[in-house]
């Protein structure tokens, strides 16, 4: 009856990694011969480990990340520029807590948005709050809050957000009302927050993407400075997996 109170309580204080680290100890005639603070010690870091894959899991639902990415499948056999030592490190996420920039280039098919989800997710597993859009769809969000008034409060939470990747970058023509909304949110994380973005265009051909020069300068000044630049190269990583549907899918 005691153990059944016990773990009500546990319940209600919302320890259920305890609790159900306890129902397990209480099963085990292994874990019933240890000692009390060694059987504490695993209550307690079961618990710990309960909290950490609920905040994971929330913070990669909050993230809406494009793909189920992760660094450990990404491929670096097939030559395509990738290098595994700077990916470990960019993987560590030391470059989202220092408000770096990464960016992305290469052709379609090599694996861009892949390795961008790739790196979110390992943001997310150290904790960082990350948030993916297509660079299209965020400046019609941006448009869609302009028109019913809450384009403060939507600039507010991508500004919050730890890690920013905008895919997909270079894909259309940007008016002029898009090239100063993506300057109000590159301006609101410059210094703050980190941001990571991908692109098919050649890093020379932005600035005559951008269009207007006065803008295209300003928001290049934000991306471009101290930035890690990853330039991947060769063909359709997808044609390859075709031809190898066992291959890992980056």
């Amino acid at each position: 009856m005691l153990i059944q109170q016990t773990l009500d309580t546990l319940h209600v204080l919302r320890l259920p990694g305890m609790a159900a680290a306890l129902q397990e100890q209480l099963a085990s005639a292994a874990a019933r011969e240890l000692c009390f603070e060694d059987r504490l010690a695993l209550l307690v870091e079961r618990e710990r480990t309960c909290r950490d894959d609920r905040r994971l899991q929330r913070l990669l639902q909050e993230a809406k990340l494009r793909l189920s990415a992760c660094v450990e499948d990404l491929d670096f056999r097939t030559p395509r520029g990738l290098d595994r030592s700077v990916i470990l490190r960019l993987a560590s996420a030391g470059w989202v807590r220092h408000h770096q920039v990464v960016l992305i280039t290469g052709p379609t098919g090599a694996g861009k948005t892949y390795l961008a989800c790739a790196l979110g997710q390992a943001a997310c597993r150290q904790g960082l709050a990350t948030r993916y859009f297509r660079l299209g769809r965020l400046l019609g969000e941006l448009a869609l809050a302009r028109a019913d008034g809450s384009y403060p409060k939507l600039l507010a939470r991508l500004s919050k957000a730890e890690l920013l990747i905008l895919d997909d970058w270079g894909l259309a023509a940007l008016s002029d009302v898009e090239r100063r909304d993506l300057l109000e949110v590159l301006e609101d994380r410059y210094g703050r927050r980190a941001t990571l973005v991908t692109s098919q265009l050649p890093l020379e051909h932005w600035h005559d993407y951008l269009g207007n020069p006065t803008l295209a300068d300003a928001i290049l000044d934000r991306l471009l400075h101290g930035a890690h630049k990853l330039i991947l190269k060769g063909g359709s990583m997808r044609r390859l997996q075709a031809v190898e549907p066992a291959s890992p899918s980056a």
